[in-house]
């Protein structure tokens, strides 16, 4: 069977202009009622979309959610589990920690206005608020030219739309989640004063790139451990990739990057994440992670099979 785009959630590069996530912990006061609240959602979710797709074409509305290693036990104790979905644990490196904070339930709604995104998270809310309590919402934006918060251009990396599915998407390596996707959440804090006082040369030394043109740097020029340089997974001297995006929020004078990657493996994004906390990233100087999970995306299929109770 191979993979199917059309079977998937949206778990491409594709950041809007407006953007939500939001991370959801079960009550875990009653097992039943609170599968029965993910089975409606399961059931209704592509309903909200193709409503508000309907109603605003232009809003260019992309939806992925996805649950925790905890939340697929807890859920459906007898169903099998996707093969690498695991809970994520702290990774400590000589300078700095990526620390794990857990979640059952994630969102990751993008828009072009504020009023869709918001309108989706309340519909969906809806469906399960009596069953969940919010851990994490951070609301993002697209920042001038798709550039992160730190001034660079985001996803440079990436692969293009059409070759994503081949990195963001389970294969036949396990069929019974083929068309779904491992993500990874991470917030960041940035210390965007001792960020902004470096030279613009020293940036783009700790970045890998040049600021301005997105040109990558020669590797002599780089620092040893550049954020391009120690984020890469050559495992087996293949590079291999996932899909990222880097999204900014502010709020009260709090200022970062919400960091989300899609990727047909976990592993892959372990890897990298493993390398920048051990081999100390330039960018984690100025970059604090203060939280971290992954999360299992369903594809439509597996959505349809937990509404119908068939897991």
């Amino acid at each position: 069977m191979p993979i199917d785009v059309r079977d998937a959630q949206a778990v491409y590069k594709d950041a809007g202009e407006n953007i939500i996530f939001q991370t959801l912990l079960l009550k875990r006061d009653d097992q039943a009622a609170e599968l029965a609240a993910i089975q409606d959602l399961a059931e209704n979710m592509q309903s909200v979309i193709n409503s508000m797709v309907i109603r605003y074409p232009e809003g260019r509305l992309s939806i992925s959610f996805g649950l925790s290693a905890a939340a697929w036990t807890y859920l459906f104790p007898n169903a099998p589990r996707p093969k690498e979905l695991e809970t994520f644990t702290t990774i400590e490196g000589p300078k700095y920690v990526a620390p794990a904070t857990g979640g059952d339930l994630f969102f990751h709604v993008r828009a072009q206005t504020a009023a869709i995104t918001y309108e989706v998270m309340d519909q969906l809310g809806s469906f399960i608020q009596a069953a969940t309590t919010v851990l994490d919402e951070t609301h993002g934006f697209r920042y001038f030219e798709g550039r992160a918060i730190i001034g660079f251009v985001d996803g440079t990396e990436n692969p293009a739309t059409v070759e994503g599915a081949d990195y963001a998407l389970i294969g036949e390596e396990d069929p019974e989640f083929i068309n779904g996707s491992y993500a990874f959440a991470q917030k960041y804090i940035h210390n965007m004063d001792a960020w902004k006082a470096l030279k613009t040369e020293d940036q783009e030394k700790a970045i890998g790139r040049r600021k301005f043109s997105d040109k990558e740097l020669p590797d002599d020029e780089k620092l040893k451990n550049a954020h391009n340089v120690v984020s890469q997974d050559n495992e087996n001297g293949v590079e291999h990739k996932i899909v990222r995006m880097n999204v900014p929020y502010s709020d009260q004078g709090v200022t970062g990057t919400y960091f989300i990657g899609y990727a047909r493996e976990w592993a892959i994004t372990k890897r990298m994440l493993t390398s920048m906390l051990t081999n100390s990233d330039r960018l984690l100087d100025f970059s604090t992670p203060i939280t971290g999970e992954v999360f299992f995306v369903p594809s439509k299929t597996v959505l349809a099979k937990i509404a119908d109770d068939e897991l």
